[in-house]
């Protein structure tokens, strides 16, 4: 089997945000092959990340075998080092990466949790992100919930912030489970005290409260926080995720399988915090680009709800009674309509 060609679009949804989530958080590739069979995955980078695509990736891949997909990767961060690295770059990569996953399922007529060591089928707990606590319902089926917080208040604004998380537990009882993002808008002092004033309130986890970039300031946190720290929605590959995993930084992990560089990525992320103990819950893990890594390598799974907008991937599996599960079809399952897409090149 070989590639020949590799080819990249911006699908844009209903109701798709109009701000960077769309822009630049999205584009979605489609790797062809000899033999018929299209491969096709979702990164994000918008044009900038599909001009990646076009003048470097697809170079990287025309003419090429599919099947070995570390190499692959591997020459495509090479490709992209001097500019890369971290951001878009790797965000195009992502989708390239998850593509070719699919190819190798669609090949070997077998669902990519299959390909991973897991089976599919198994029920996985889902917990749902509300940006407006009126969002949080007592009466849904969902394991949790998580409560973002980015335009509650600033850091500076504590009451609110505390208010907020007394008020959304008080709505979804003690049996469910609770967490909030900060969206990295908090400082280092600010987390301790709010932490310390919410632990009563048993949050899962405070997520991103400080700048991807602040390993100082979560050196800080593992150490003084009452309340788990998580991050990493916002890191690029496995090596960013290294001194984290090697300094316990974050007590769950969130890498994001569109963006940090693939499901490649994903798994040597889930290999690294295996083998510290560490928990990996990946940002929007009920899509389907995470959720079978989930299924097959996640201890203590728990799926994140997805981007509703995404209406142009087709065979979503839906959340039923508050947990989603695989079907066996091969690759990731789904199936992409081009009539209704615009491809760039």
């Amino acid at each position: 089997m070989k590639i020949t060609d590799v080819r990249a679009s911006q699908p844009v949804g209903n109701k798709s945000p109009e701000d960077w989530r769309t822009s630049l958080g999205q584009i979605l590739i489609a790797i062809d092959t000899d033999c018929g069979i299209t491969g096709y995955g979702v990164g994000g980078g918008g044009l900038a990340g599909i001009h990646v695509v076009k003048t470097v990736l697809r170079d990287q891949l025309i003419g090429r075998n599919p099947e070995d997909i570390s190499q692959l990767w591997n020459e495509m961060y090479q490709a992209t080092l001097a500019f890369g690295r971290k951001g878009i770059a790797v965000m195009a990569i992502s989708g390239v990466d998850l593509a070719l996953w699919d190819l190798r399922g669609k090949s070997e007529k077998l669902p990519i949790v299959s390909l991973l060591g897991g089976i599919p089928g198994n029920k996985i707990p889902t917990y749902h992100t509300v940006w407006d606590i009126q969002d949080l319902s007592p009466d849904s089926e969902h394991a949790g919930y998580k409560l973002h917080l980015g335009k509650v208040a600033t850091a500076k604004e504590q009451e609110p912030i505390i208010a907020s998380i007394e008020q959304a537990r008080s709505m979804i009882g003690t049996d469910r489970f609770l967490m909030v993002d900060a969206w990295m808008k908090w400082d280092v002092e600010s987390t301790i005290t709010i932490s310390k004033e919410v632990a009563k309130y048993k949050l899962e986890w405070i997520e991103e409260p400080l700048s991807p970039d602040d390993l100082a300031g979560y050196q800080v946190l593992k150490d003084k926080s009452a309340v788990p720290i998580a991050g990493g929605e916002h890191e690029f590959t496995s090596a960013a995720f290294r001194p984290l995993i090697e300094q316990k930084l974050h007590t769950v992990l969130q890498p994001d399988v569109c963006w940090c560089g693939g499901l490649t990525e994903l798994i040597n992320i889930y290999t690294m915090a295996d083998e510290a103990g560490l928990r990996v819950c990946p940002h929007r893990g009920c899509e389907i680009w995470a959720l079978h890594a989930i299924a097959a390598l996640d201890r203590n799974p728990l799926a994140e709800t997805g981007r509703p907008w995404m209406t142009w991937v087709a065979g979503q599996p839906s959340i039923q009674n508050g947990v989603i599960e695989l079907t066996d079809r091969p690759g990731f399952g789904l199936s992409i309509d081009e009539h209704n897409l615009k491809f760039l090149y």
